[in-house]
């Protein structure tokens, strides 16, 4: 879910920065000056030691939104419009999904449990008493000190202390990771482990340095449209959940980019929730206890890399991208295909699919019309719309809810499960061993679902507002 912070204001500045220079065939010539622009000479700092460090910051954190992972840095004398000439010249993908800017990654702690000023140095020492490592030592003023070399961050000293002087600090893009695929290597840097990472963005928001970021194919996509390559856009659902224009509006605008066409995700939803459905009736039939959805990118990889106990549960129907890529197939057959969304996992499951070439988030869009001056204003051709059952899919229950419309005959018990945290991975594990008290059970990675998704353009208080508004709710 994605919170309004400096990070992700410097983050979305920058991409809207890069789309005007590029609108206006400026970028090879000024992007070097950039950094220099946004943190000039005499001003303050926004949360860095001096306007150097700054800017050394801002550089390396456009690399991933020219769709550069951090490693591909070959000299840190190569200046930023090399990158971007290249960016702009390439026809093949990065390969990978996340990266992580090592320059912004310098600030969290490296152990979690530190002494403060409120200890008393009491006569008890249950801290110094009941640590299995001895890593407790005390100051001549007599206060508790950790040895942070020692400390196993077991946390038994915080339980113990009577004066809550000893205070937990998290590392909050491990913190934020369910699954364990963000650590830290010897110099303090995170690195993320892709053979654990399940992409669900969670990471991202998560670090107030804004350090990590996804690599984006904006740039390869502008580019593709600048040869006068076809693209047609998928919106998925969601999209609705981000501004208070209608759809049409949002299509006619996404169109002002350059695509040749711009269609619902909702309709490949009506297919996912057409075939979900009878996949169900057929496994609840076989006397299978339950079954869960496919349509999360980041729950399949979560049962792919850590769960493969709950495979045989998961459905084997398509997500509704993958079944509105081959309506677009169909209907534009040279025509390259762009996921619009709000999801990181859709990255991993775009790479997977070969119907679906790239992939452009809600925030990337939004900085694609600030940088392009494009407006949302009321359509001048309205067009049809997708069914709401579809549409619904964008938020928890939807998926549950088209099922039950479609096929009230199931007597469907449905459980919910949206958000992917450690507790909730907990549960899923349980219910793996074939006891869940349900007997068809949706998964989303996100709370609410996918209108709260770790790259949308709002916050999900905001987006739930519009999108019941959308749904002609109260």
């Amino acid at each position: 879910m994605a919170f309004v912070n400096n990070a992700l204001i410097i983050r979305r500045e920058l991409m809207s920065n890069l789309i005007t220079l590029y609108k206006e065939g400026r970028l090879l010539d000024e992007i070097d000056r950039i950094p220099i622009k946004m943190s000039p000479r005499n001003n303050t700092p926004r949360g860095r030691c001096c306007i150097y460090k700054e800017r050394a910051v801002l550089k390396y954190k456009m690399l991933p939104l020219l769709g550069y992972s951090i490693s591909d840095e070959e000299d840190e004398l190569i200046p930023l419009s090399k990158y971007a000439e290249d960016a702009l010249n390439r026809t093949e993908l990065n390969k990978n999904i996340l990266t992580v800017v090592d320059e912004a990654c310098t600030a969290c702690v490296k152990t979690n449990y530190v002494v403060t000023n409120l200890c008393r140095g009491c006569v008890g020492r249950p801290c110094y008493m009941n640590c299995p490592k001895g890593t407790i030592s005390f100051q001549p003023n007599g206060q508790a000190h950790i040895d942070h070399n020692k400390c196993v961050n077991c946390g038994i000293c915080k339980q113990a202390c009577p004066y809550h002087s000893i205070v937990y600090i998290p590392v909050p893009c491990e913190e934020a990771c369910p699954v364990k695929a963000i650590q830290k290597d010897e110099n303090g840097i995170e690195h993320i482990d892709e053979s654990k990472c399940i992409y669900c963005g969670k990471c991202i928001n998560a670090c107030p340095f804004g350090s990590i970021f996804e690599v984006s194919q904006v740039f390869d996509i502008l580019s593709a449209l600048s040869r006068g390559e076809k693209l047609v856009a998928i919106l998925a659902p969601s999209i609705q959940s981000q501004y208070e224009n209608t759809i049409n509006d949002i299509h006619e605008a996404v169109k002002r980019i350059g695509f040749a066409d711009s269609i619902e995700v909702a309709y490949g939803a009506m297919e996912t929730t057409r075939r979900e459905g009878l996949e169900l009736q057929e496994k609840l039939e076989s006397g299978q206890p339950f079954m869960t959805t496919s349509c999360c990118p980041s729950y399949v990889e979560l049962v792919r890399k850590h769960m493969p106990e709950m495979k045989s549960f998961v459905s084997s129907t398509g997500s509704p991208m993958y079944y509105t890529a081959e309506m677009v197939k169909e209907q534009y057959p040279d025509a390259k295909i762009v996921f619009v969304g709000p999801c990181v996992g859709k990255r991993k499951e775009v790479a997977d699919n070969e119907n679906v070439d790239y992939v452009m988030t809600f925030e990337e869009l939004d900085a694609v019309f600030d940088g392009m001056s494009i407006e949302l204003s009321p359509a001048k051709e309205e067009k049809e719309t997708a069914p709401m059952p579809g549409r619904g899919f964008a938020r928890a229950g939807g998926v549950i809810s088209a099922i039950a419309q479609c096929y009230p005959q199931l007597g469907m018990k449905p459980l919910q499960v949206s958000n992917i945290d450690k507790k909730n991975i907990g549960l899923l594990r349980a219910y793996a061993k074939g006891k869940a008290p349900g007997n068809f059970i949706e998964v989303m990675a996100c709370e609410g679902g996918c209108i709260s998704g770790p790259s949308a353009r709002l916050g999900y208080v905001q987006s739930q507002k519009i999108f019941k508004k959308a749904m002609g709710e109260n």
